[in-house]
């Protein structure tokens, strides 16, 4: 996964427990797309202090991650949830019973509330 992705991604989950600064600047930086600059004139502080802020903030949401993994569990939830429905269908396109059929999709249905 492309880091810039996955800190916004972590940023989404973990985000409150950064300092308020830091949450500011990361949200600016990697989910406005604002440049250090523009960062720094915003906030008046230097582009040095706002990269700080960023370096920082990754750090603490990567060690967050480390520890907690609730991002690799929600991808590996994902992945096994699209297994599941893809599984689901190919069993619903072959099935020659209506009532198989409508189980399938009943269940389908129920699944997507999880996702």
């Amino acid at each position: 996964m492309e880091k810039h992705i996955k800190v916004s991604y972590l940023w989404q989950i973990y985000g409150k427990l950064l300092t308020e600064k830091q949450y500011n600047v990361l949200d600016e930086y990697y989910n406005q797309d604002l440049s250090l600059s523009e960062i720094a004139d915003d906030s008046n502080i230097s582009r040095q202090a706002v990269r700080d802020l960023i370096k920082k903030g990754e750090e603490k949401l990567f060690e967050y991650e480390e520890v907690l993994k609730i991002m690799e569990k929600t991808q590996k939830n994902e992945k096994t949830l699209q297994l599941v429905f893809s599984q689901l269908s190919e069993i619903a396109e072959i099935s020659s019973e209506k009532r198989v059929e409508k189980i399938l999709r009943e269940v389908q249905k129920e699944l997507h509330y999880i996702a």
